[in-house]
């Protein structure tokens, strides 16, 4: 076998291949060989066909399959023998593909790009240094009461936070028009949920009222028709409620799965999930500094192959995520190819920090990171039995840790300073990282 490398292009390589044409006939004939032990032929007894009829009927299909076959194996014994690495499938083109001559084609690939991580020294990172005071707790723990507030009807005029139920019918220069009415609805004044000015124009507004109001849809509405026009609404009050924030009692702690230890043990479980909280909203935001910091210190080419892959795994999880009768292929690339290659120049940096120094998961880290996230359930120990069952799930855990593991690396090096913040300013989310 003959094998030339020509490099067309940074990543881009122009193979060429020679296979002799001794082993394309024995192939051949290997094939053949097969088909008489099993062919049915008329007249003849199976496996008892002469080869100069199999060859007759069947040696076109042979020759076909032992080509296609050959150019698989050959292809993967010659990128070994350069030792080229393949991004992608190969474009293959034959040169010479006649009966009797050697076989000879040209495959064009990409390769992986050869670098070495370096530029740690030049990353900043800022690492916060947060905990949940009291005021937190006590926070949280108003919140989670909003979150439950029950209405319950009052005999008395609307007021900012009261829950309304309501019909309405709006018209706009007199006419009715789609989406402008409805009956029974439930709307709470200052929810921002309607139009600006029409909340507000329901302050005050009692049982069994009629009012006629005239908000404005915003110049950047949605429905262009609608931008920009003074409506009238026709609203009927049905009924007000006033919110009822839910008591600190055992009935309220059952909803979060406390069931013992009164008001300190839900304060106890609340904490330690804010805690869990803060713990990862800091490691989330140090890492995408360090992703950050290696993608500006190690700009490399990505292979067309590889950003092709993730931009169409990119659409399949987009029309999972919003559903609808499109297909993934009809929504455009570039929608995605920010994204996509910020991905893969990241796999491809990491991968190579995990070979550079030599990484492996961390077993004790992968079980801690299991029992930390079993912790969030009530029943932690069979969330543990259950990820050791999985492999898959297990080897996600484990691809989780290494690249922990990798940013620890980065740090070791990283120019890092400690930050003291609120636990607000800690969880809060950071800014999307950009896509280079």
């Amino acid at each position: 076998m003959q094998v030339s490398v020509e490099s067309t292009s940074a990543l881009e390589r122009r193979m060429t291949v020679g296979v002799p044409v001794e082993r394309i006939e024995t192939e051949v004939n290997k094939r053949l060989q097969q088909t008489a032990r099993r062919a049915k032929v008329p007249g003849f007894r199976p496996g008892k066909v002469p080869m100069s009829v199999i060859r007759q009927r069947y040696e076109a299909s042979a020759r076909q399959e032992a080509l296609g076959d050959l150019i698989q194996e050959t292809f993967y014994e010659a990128v070994v023998e350069q030792k080229l690495n393949p991004a992608g499938a190969p474009a293959v083109e034959p040169k010479t593909f006649e009966k009797g001559k050697d076989l000879e084609y040209v495959a064009t690939f990409e390769v992986f790009p050869e670098f070495e991580v370096q530029g740690f020294e030049s990353i900043a990172v800022e690492r916060l240094q947060a905990e949940v005071a009291d005021a937190d707790l006590d926070n949280m723990l108003d919140i989670l009461r909003k979150q439950n507030t029950r209405f319950e009807v009052v005999e008395r005029a609307a007021e900012n936070g009261d829950q309304l139920n309501i019909d309405f019918v709006g018209k706009i220069e007199g006419e009715a028009f789609a989406g402008g009415s409805a009956k029974a609805t439930q709307l709470v004044l200052g929810s921002g949920r309607m139009i600006p000015g029409f909340e507000d124009a329901l302050i005050g507004a009692k049982a069994g009222e009629e009012r006629v109001i005239n908000p404005t849809f915003p110049e950047d509405y949605q429905n262009l028709d609608l931008a920009g026009k003074v409506a009238e609404f026709t609203v009927t009050v049905n009924s007000v409620s006033a919110p009822q924030l839910p008591e600190l009692n055992e009935e309220f702690f059952a909803q979060f799965g406390v069931k013992e230890g009164g008001l300190e043990g839900f304060r106890t479980e609340v904490r330690k999930n804010m805690e869990r909280e803060l713990r990862q909203a800091i490691k989330s935001k140090v890492k995408n500094q360090v992703m950050d910091g290696l993608l500006a210190a190690n700009p490399i080419e990505v292979p067309k192959a590889l950003l092709g892959n993730e931009v169409n795994r990119l659409r399949v999880q987009a029309v999972q995520q919003f559903g609808g009768n499109i297909k993934p292929e009809q929504l455009p690339a570039e929608l995605f190819e920010e994204q996509a290659k910020r991905r893969v120049v990241l796999g491809l940096i990491v991968a190579e920090v995990v070979k550079q120094f030599e990484l492996k998961p961390d077993e004790e880290r992968v079980r801690e990171l299991i029992q930390e996230m079993a912790s969030a359930y009530q029943e932690p120990e069979q969330v543990v039995a259950w990820y050791y069952k999985n492999d898959q799930q297990m080897n996600e855990v484990r691809s989780v840790v290494l690249e922990e593991q990798v940013v620890d690396t980065v740090l070791q090096k990283a120019n890092v300073t400690d930050k003291s913040v609120s636990y607000e300013e800690a969880v809060k989310p950071a800014e999307a990282p950009k896509a280079d």
